[in-house]
């Protein structure tokens, strides 16, 4: 436990900051599942307009922290990546 005043408003704000971090990986992963069902399903319109959507909020996330730069850069490629098959097979 904290001993000192500042520990614990320290600790109080990591609680925070850890739902807070936590709620923005969760819709993050929610919506990459959502677009790569829209495509498997060949619904590109959709699955472009989800992807422009995801790609903003993993830039905000990489900018605030919540997750790393590089995560980031990995699952925008992996979006791409199957956003192109499904442009290269229609």
């Amino acid at each position: 436990m904290p001993n000192n005043k500042s520990t614990e408003k320290r600790l109080r704000q990591d609680v925070k900051r850890n739902l807070r971090n936590r709620m923005k990986k969760s819709e993050i992963r929610t919506m990459t599942k959502s677009v790569l069902v829209a495509i498997e399903a060949g619904e590109s319109d959709k699955a472009v307009q989800m992807a422009k959507e995801i790609q903003s909020k993993l830039d905000r996330a990489a900018k605030s922290g919540t997750m790393h730069i590089n995560t980031v850069g990995r699952r925008k490629a992996v979006i791409h990546r199957h956003l192109a098959k499904l442009s290269g097979s229609a």
